[in-house]
């Protein structure tokens, strides 16, 4: 495979026709205006789900003080979003991907119109706090669901804007938008809360998420890739699922994230460390809850810069095994620049992971699945996301916070030990 040096750098004229050049720029794939487009419109609709979680952990927790209400804000998401997963990959391979991504996007507008609403005196003065708990949970019943279309939908577009050996690069500078995206808005979401109040932060967030369908309705239509011979939605369905066992390397990156992020989703009780444990209130929430996206991007400029040349293998899995023994400094910590700073390397370490598993998923994905396969790797992810969510709020109901953070990030450590030892292809893998 061309490393970053060895790019060639393709830059669309305005009649379709295309120049190569050799280059050793890592902004290559920045040269591709429809990339840039696409992921500017990307970062501000990042930016503003980051700032819905704050929100939400922020004030699910002032509505109830349970640590259980946050893990059920992410049960609520995964149950829907894990169901669709499958159906949704075959709709995105069947459909024109840019038009089913705004609409997805317009859905999520809607919900935060409904939750800005929730948060308005009006709602307040008419229904009991445990009552608009349930209304927060049945939105993100809604957000799940449409979840499962639209973080597939943006990866299946990359591949479809930027020429194959810009890929890597692409995937680099995604992720690297995603992340700054998501601190800004983790950070924001915890500043504005402070300053302005939970209900003046959400018409913030409607505003952001409204021009970044504004910015992404100039991408260029992406219809379909010709399908294959006949086959049933079912069949297609389970096609994307069939790709994934089948290729050992995508598989066994799922896996490990799955599991290293399901006992060691110990960001999800941030609110609970700020206000009870910590005690640094709505401004430390912000910065604790930006943190791990603040070493990430630290993380994946470093490797746009430097690509990782060999062993991404095992470097993956000395990342999450470090990432494991942040979460239990950070469990254990009572100092807040302790605790800002495990959470930071934490990032870096994740950084890590998400890039060598971005990678890895573009590259050995066809394209007439890829669709499928976005699909089953959301499975993964999000299912990783919001179970450890739930998980965390679980364990912290059942064992008490501190002890079930360092639970979670000993787990996640063991799931690392076993991997090592049993899934030797990963280990050795190399692109």
């Amino acid at each position: 495979m061309e490393q970053s040096n060895n790019y060639y750098l393709c830059t669309a004229m305005n009649d379709d026709s295309s120049i190569k050049q050799v280059t050793s720029d890592p902004f290559a794939a920045l040269r591709v205006i429809q990339y840039r487009n696409l992921i500017t419109g990307r970062f501000m609709f990042v930016m503003s789900l980051r700032m819905i979680t704050s929100v939400v952990g922020w004030w699910i927790y002032e509505l109830t003080n349970d640590p259980l209400a946050i893990g059920l804000v992410g049960l609520s998401e995964f149950i829907p979003a894990f169901i669709m997963a499958l159906y949704a990959g075959h709709v995105i391979d069947r459909s024109e991907k840019r038009n089913l991504m705004l609409r997805s996007i317009f859905v999520y507008v809607c919900v935060a119109g409904a939750l800005l609403f929730l948060s308005g005196g009006y709602i307040g003065s008419h229904l009991k706090n445990k009552q608009i708990a349930w209304c927060i949970y049945g939105l993100f019943v809604i957000t799940g669901l449409i979840r499962s279309f639209v973080g597939p939908s943006f990866s299946t577009m990359i591949a479809g804007i930027v020429p194959r050996h810009l890929l890597q690069n692409a995937i680099t500078w995604n992720q690297g938008a995603f992340l700054t995206a998501s601190v800004t808005g983790h950070a924001t979401g915890g500043f504005l809360i402070h300053f302005i109040g939970i209900h003046n932060t959400l018409i913030v967030v409607c505003s952001i998420m409204s021009v970044s369908m504004i910015v992404l309705a100039f991408l260029k239509r992406q219809p379909p890739v010709a399908k294959p011979a006949q086959q049933t939605t079912l069949q297609s369905m389970s096609e994307g699922l069939r790709f994934v066992f089948k290729t050992k390397e995508i598989l066994g990156a799922l896996s490990l994230d799955l599991f290293a992020v399901l006992f060691g989703g110990a960001v999800a009780l941030v609110p609970i460390y700020a206000r009870d444990i910590l005690k640094v209130g709505s401004i430390g929430f912000g910065w604790l809850n930006a943190a791990t996206d603040i070493g990430a991007i630290i993380s994946v400029l470093t490797l746009t810069f430097l690509p990782m040349r060999r062993n991404q293998g095992k470097k993956l899995m000395y990342a999450v095994a470090g990432f494991g023994v942040c979460i239990i400094i950070f469990g254990l910590s009572k100092w807040f620049i302790l605790s800002f700073l495990a959470l930071v390397i934490a990032g870096i370490m994740d950084g890590v992971s998400v890039v060598t598993r971005g990678t890895i998923m573009q590259l050995k994905t066809p394209d007439h699945v890829r669709g499928r396969v976005m699909s089953v790797s959301s499975m993964f992810i999000n299912s990783s996301n919001e179970l450890g969510q739930f998980e965390s709020g679980t364990m912290a109901r059942l064992l008490g916070v501190i002890p079930s953070v360092v639970f979670g990030g000993c787990m996640t450590i063991g799931v690392v030990i076993v991997t090592w030892f049993k899934a030797p292809s990963l280990r050795k893998m190399q692109y």
